[in-house]
């Protein structure tokens, strides 16, 4: 045992061997190799291709060494604003304005057979719905053409939902199996129920092909819509850049494009409205401000007209004209200290009411308010707001950042009310010194004619009105300009091109060599699996693992029904097997003229009985007289292959009922061959086998033959074949590949050697490219040490079986069935 293991830790893989073991199987690698290549192109042919489509977005950082977001996230404030803007661009509001945009509501379908595919921008037909009625959505309708001015549509379903386009959301409603269809005219609007939409042709309508083609649409509500589209990826193309990839997978690239597209379009208009919203509050308030301010101005504006017209008036003198410019001067500064106190006013009021949104602040600077303070807070409120505003895309209320920024909010407030209601003090403080000096003018005044003075009145008023109508004109048109300058904060690098996007599903490819290699991999892990599970012997080497016992020879497959196959064709390839295995038992004998050759196997049906009358009769064939004794007195067989009587033989004779004569019958096939039959079965064949009988049997026998070939049972199953060796002088272990068990045999080939019973092994059964050694099939006996061994196909003419045995070619065969 120490040797055996000493033998399996120095034996290595032979790759030869490994080679002609999956030759064997080349059928299986055809086989298996064309099935996966042809799944693999019903894959990449019947499956629908994804493509990717990209673009690239700039995201500029615009937060200062001094913002409080840089100095909590220790420096990192860039990297959380692009964080914050993927989240915007991420976002389900930002998604769904763009999905509302785009027009998406209907998508048009050709089959094609196999498979439905999507068209888009090729559809030779438009669907317009009416958004104002609730419609069933994911219901297919296929639509036929009748001729260029009819049409016909179909449908059927059931659980459809009904979908109200207004409110965005569906109605809570839910059909049942329904089937509808009906025959309409272009550009009807068709009502049935549930949905109501109208058809009409587009420009690449054309009619001698699409009315034999079978299209089909559906109506989708935005929900579904979303779950499509939203899919996209959002990366950064490295850590340090602030540049970003944006990608969509999706069946039809352009329609994926104009997603991102539109996507980026979106997102850049939301960011440039978030810039102008200051400049279209301060327009907002403006203009609610000249609305009475021009009624006011229109009043003033007649007045003075009809009182010029009704008066006669004269210049009035030097002293008296500056005084009115004076006048005219202080009026022009109390109105924009009432415009001014007006807005600090309705600043304050909003920023008391408002707790977090600051987005319809209306900035100082707009309204000609110069403060640095006031104009600092009021934009450090509106950055606040809008920080609070990205950072609660990625987080909570409990987040430090929010909860930091919260508290900044509330500082900012206080600060800012405080500064207000000073500017409001001061202001008011203005304004009375204003109403002071106009007092002590208009004093001076009253020492004019009373016509003058009226006029001097009216002109006032109007030229007051007049000023605030002035300045509230020319800060709006400052505001339209600011707003008009505006950029957003970030730019398109690349917009998404449809004719550069890359399949990514199925990758054709990719899916060949794969299926390339399952079908190499399935065969060689079958053919591995089939040895590794295999508990028969097989090749040569599982016999050399489990014994040192010589081999002696390898008996061919037999293909023919009787199993005097030496006899009935003494040139064939199984003849001339047996004479090499004859040969070398010659070597064994060492000399010797006679010889008793004992066969017998681990297991029934090894093809004991079939080697030894066929190494009978090659014996005989020798002209060597040659008598075969079936000693399988239990289950005796061998006069049903001869056809002779089995009533007399070895038990009649061993319990002395004949004699050796009368139990001794010719073999009728070959010359020189004789059999002794093991007749009736006794009820104690060992006890007879082991009786004195039985060697005055093989005693005198010896004297009448040259060779005495024993067929025995089985040595795994009784004991007679022990019995039997005391008087042989060759044993033969007949191996059948195939079918002898491989721990059976260890054992057996064990329990022999450790009774030191001189043991030789025969292989039988060996089929033509079976894979024992290198040779069967494909060689001359490799290695075996005794004889050639013969194989398929290289007989050379010699055998009398290669032309009948020999099976026409695989394309020979396949013409044959045709």
């Amino acid at each position: 045992m120490e040797n055996f293991q000493a033998y399996q830790q120095e034996e290595t893989i032979d790759l030869k061997a490994l080679f002609f073991k999956f030759t064997r199987f080349w059928y299986l690698f055809a086989i298996s190799i064309f099935i996966a290549l042809l799944v693999a192109f019903l894959f990449n042919k019947y499956t629908k291709p994804i493509y990717e489509v990209k673009t690239t977005v700039l995201v500029k950082d615009d937060k200062t060494k001094l913002d409080p977001s840089a100095l909590i996230g220790f420096g990192l404030s860039g990297q959380q604003n692009l964080q914050n803007e993927i989240g915007i661009l991420m976002s389900h509001s930002l998604s769904d304005r763009v999905i509302k945009e785009l027009g998406f509501e209907v998508s048009y379908f050709l089959d094609e057979g196999f498979v439905s595919k999507e068209l888009y921008h090729t559809v030779p037909f438009t669907v317009e719905i009416d958004f104002d009625q609730p419609q069933a959505v994911t219901l297919s309708y296929a639509i036929t053409f009748l001729n260029n001015n009819n049409y016909r549509i179909e449908a059927e379903g059931e659980n459809i939902s009904i979908y109200d386009f207004q409110d965005a959301d569906n109605t809570g409603d839910k059909t049942e199996k329904i089937k509808t269809s009906g025959t309409y005219f272009l550009g009807e609007w068709v009502d049935n129920g549930l949905n109501k939409f109208r058809i009409t042709l587009s420009n690449s309508f054309d009619p001698e092909e699409d009315p034999k083609k079978n299209y089909s649409f559906v109506i989708n509500d935005y929900a579904s819509l979303l779950r499509v589209m939203s899919g996209f990826k959002i990366e950064p193309i490295n850590r340090e850049a602030s540049i970003i990839d944006i990608s969509l997978r999706g069946n039809i690239k352009e329609k994926s494009a104009d997603f991102l597209n539109k996507l980026i379009e979106v997102y850049l208009q939301r960011s440039l409205e978030k810039k102008n919203q200051i400049a279209e509050n301060t327009i907002d308030f403006i203009d609610n401000q000249l609305i009475d301010i021009q009624d006011s101005l229109n009043r003033a504006e007649i007045n003075l007209q009809d009182f010029q017209m009704q008066n006669e008036l004269m210049n009035i003198d030097f002293q008296s004209q500056q005084v009115y410019e004076l006048l005219k001067d202080l009026e022009k500064q109390k109105a924009e200290l009432l415009i001014k106190g007006q807005y600090y006013k309705s600043l304050q009021t909003y920023v008391q009411a408002n707790l977090d949104d600051f987005n319809k602040l209306v900035a100082p600077s707009a309204m000609g308010i110069e403060d640095p303070l006031l104009n600092r807070l009021v934009q450090d409120l509106v950055n606040l707001s809008s920080q609070k505003a990205e950072q609660m895309l990625s987080s909570t209320d409990k987040h430090p950042l929010v909860i930091s920024i919260d508290s900044q909010i509330i500082t900012t407030k206080r600060t800012l009310l405080e500064n207000i209601n000073n500017i409001i003090r001061n202001s008011d403080m203005a304004l009375g010194n204003i109403n002071k000096r106009i007092v002590e003018l208009e004093k001076q005044l009253n020492t004019l004619p009373l016509t003058q003075r009226l006029l001097l009145g009216y002109q006032r008023k109007f030229q007051l009105n007049d000023a605030i109508y002035t300045f509230l004109l020319q800060k709006r048109a400052e505001a339209q300009i600011t707003k008009a300058s505006n950029l957003p904060d970030n730019e398109v690098i690349d917009f998404a091109i449809p004719s550069i996007g890359g399949q990514v599903f199925p990758k054709k490819s990719l899916n060949y060599t794969i299926a390339l290699l399952l079908g190499l991999l399935i065969p060689v892990g079958y053919v591995l699996g089939r040895d590794y599970l295999n508990d028969k012997i097989i090749d040569r080497k599982d016999i050399e693992r489990a014994t040192k016992l010589p081999i002696i020879g390898q008996i061919m497959h037999s293909q023919k029904d009787s199993q005097l196959v030496v006899a009935d064709s003494p040139k064939s390839s199984i003849a001339e097997s047996f004479r090499s295995a004859r040969t070398n038992i010659e070597y064994l004998m060492q000399g010797k003229e006679k010889s008793v050759i004992l066969i017998t196997a681990d297991m029934v049906s090894a093809g004991k009985t079939f080697v030894s009358i066929n190494l009978a009769s090659i014996y005989a064939m020798y002209g060597k007289k040659t008598v075969l004794l079936g000693f399988d007195l239990r289950k005796p067989k061998i006069y049903q292959d001869f056809g002779l009587s089995n009533t007399n033989g070895l038990s009649t004779y061993l319990i002395n009922k004949h004699s050796l004569d009368e139990i001794i019958q010719p073999s009728g096939k070959v010359d020189n061959f004789d059999l002794i039959m093991a007749g009736p079965v006794p009820p104690n064949p060992a006890e007879l086998i082991a009786s004195d009988k039985c060697k005055v049997l093989f005693k005198e026998l010896r004297e009448r033959y040259d060779y005495i070939i024993i067929d025995t049972p089985p040595v795994g199953l009784v004991t007679d074949a022990y019995l039997l060796m005391k008087h042989t002088d060759i044993n033969l272990f007949i191996v059948r590949q195939g079918y002898t068990h491989k721990k059976i045999f260890e054992q057996i080939i064990k329990d022999i050697e450790d009774r030191r019973i001189p043991m030789s092994i025969l292989v039988n059964d060996v089929k033509a490219g079976g894979g024992y050694g290198y040779s069967y099939g494909y060689g001359y006996g490799y290695g075996y040490g005794y004889g050639y061994g013969y194989g398929y196909g290289y007989g050379y003419g010699y055998y009398t079986d290669e032309a009948q045995d020999k099976k026409p070619g695989f394309f020979k065969r396949l013409l044959n069935k045709i």
